[in-house]
């Protein structure tokens, strides 16, 4: 280390050194910030959403496929088809409720009009 004839190191040294240990400081703080900012509050808890069926019918629990979440199930006017909440660990989404061979389990269409001829 340079020490200056007091045998003290020169003050642009100094200087340096303190510039240093802040921009470690600063690089630090900002990390635990991002890291904190990452997390998700686990003691909020979830609010229910009343979309979802109160109780998934028997025949609909028994056609559908394991690992699907049949506590929220929706059956969507659309399509007339079971959507289930597929909590995944970067998004929750809204997937449509498969059987074992990968078939989307629905309903009849009332509006269809059978043809005849």
């Amino acid at each position: 280390m340079i020490k200056s004839s007091t045998g003290r190191p020169p003050r642009l040294l100094q200087t340096f050194h303190k510039a240093v240990s802040l921009r470690r400081f600063i690089v630090a703080s900002i990390t635990l910030l991002a890291l904190g900012a990452c997390d998700v509050p686990s003691d909020q808890p979830a609010k229910p959403d009343s979309s979802f069926l109160k109780e998934v019918p028997e025949q609909v629990v028994a056609l559908a496929a394991p690992h699907q979440d049949l506590k929220a199930v929706r059956l969507r006017a659309e399509d007339g088809c079971y959507w289930y909440r597929h909590v995944g660990p970067v998004e929750t989404t809204m997937l449509p409720l498969r059987t074992p061979s990968g078939s989307p389990i629905c309903t009849k269409r009332a509006d269809t009009v059978p043809v005849t001829g």
